[in-house]
């Protein structure tokens, strides 16, 4: 079977371009379909293809790298016909949004392949949590993707000028990220939101409660994702999405919408929190030691701006936990690391134990 020119723009409003077909010719020389998988469940995965929606096993490629699996917003290979189908193969990602499990072997979990904009869902019903910002940023700008920042429930908040202080607080603490305030239920915003993701795939993310499923339906234009009330004691919510979904939006683009996240962790997200860090990146780069670690080191820049103001201690500190726990997680896989990592606890051992004996004038000549 041919793939033809009425094929590739059937499969066009969700992302097939001149690239893919490019990537995908070998596999039509030998008569297989292309889709974008739209849904992954239990070794199986649902395929929408020029010629409709397809049910796929998964089995000839499941690999034992989590990472290799196949995911929501994967563009596969798939049998032209038969009973069961297989995903035979599966093209290259551009991007991948991929966090931390609570494994100890620090294995990572693909959350969605494939995707333009990362489109992070902070709820305004409850206190901001800065910190998580910054974890879902890092593996935003980690995963190739443009983060987006979308204040929901921007109607709860009583005033412009309270909304207004809101969303300062959230671009401090998210540089070079646009941040938009968006009330599904009002209505405002919406439009705003739907333009910018229209040129490709975004991804939906975000705690439960922060008002995900909401703002899907808002964009869809239509009630097809379940939404549950949330406690008013603490602003959570309970899953609503259980799956992640890709769904074709009506103004062009295609939303995959995924379960709330309660846990964020980061996995080899280096240049990602470099990123989302970039101004005390920028700063360090003006420390009179190439390696200054930004605690009491003589000429750092990164110091001399939260004397001065200009920074936060609240973003250093964020900054400090992050790098930590991203090194500490690429450690359980790199020995040399691991090394690295030891050596600098015996370095600042020394030095704590030698300033406190200064301090205690034992180091006194």
């Amino acid at each position: 079977m041919s793939f033809s020119a009425d094929s590739e723009r059937a499969l066009a409003p969700y992302g097939w371009d001149h690239d893919w077909a490019a990537q995908f010719t070998p596999y039509a020389e030998q008569g297989l379909l292309p889709g974008r998988v739209v849904r992954v469940d239990r070794g199986q995965c649902d395929v929408l293809t020029a010629d409709g929606a397809v049910r796929a096993d998964t089995a000839f490629v499941t690999p034992h790298d989590p990472l290799r699996v196949v995911c929501t917003g994967d563009w596969a290979a798939v049998d032209p016909g038969g009973s069961p189908r297989y995903v035979r193969a599966c093209l290259p990602r551009r991007t991948a949004f991929v966090r931390s499990t609570s494994s100890k072997r620090s294995e990572g979990q693909i959350l969605a392949a494939n995707v333009d904009w990362a489109v992070i869902a902070v709820s305004l019903a409850a206190e901001l949590d800065l910190g998580r910002i910054e974890r879902f940023l890092a593996l935003a700008w980690e995963s190739g993707a443009q983060p987006l920042i979308v204040l929901t429930k921007a109607d709860l908040v009583p005033d412009a000028a309270g909304l207004g202080h809101l969303v300062q607080d959230v671009q401090t603490t998210a540089p070079g990220v646009q941040v938009l305030p968006v009330s599904a239920t009002a209505g405002h915003g919406v439009d705003v939101l739907a333009a910018i993701v229209a040129g490709g795939t975004s991804v939906l993310l975000g705690v439960s409660g922060a008002g995900k499923s909401t703002l899907a339906n808002a964009l869809l234009g239509d009630d097809v994702m379940d939404v549950q009330a949330v406690r008013d004691v603490d602003g959570k919510g309970r899953h609503t999405t259980t799956t992640r979904n890709l769904l074709a939006l009506p103004g062009g683009g295609v939303l995959i919408d995924t379960p709330g996240l309660r846990g964020v962790g980061l996995f080899d997200a280096g240049s990602g929190v470099e990123q989302a860090f970039s101004e005390i990146e920028e700063l360090a780069e003006e420390c009179r030691f190439h390696d200054c670690a930004h605690r009491s080191e003589p000429g750092c820049a990164v110091l001399a701006a939260i004397d001065d103001g200009t920074l936060q201690p609240r973003r250093l500190d964020s900054y400090r936990k992050l790098v930590r726990e991203n090194r500490r997680n690429v450690a359980k896989t790199d020995a040399r690391l691991r090394a690295d990592i030891r050596k600098e606890w015996k370095r600042q051992g020394a030095f704590g134990r030698a300033a406190r004996a200064a301090k205690e004038g034992h180091g006194l000549p």
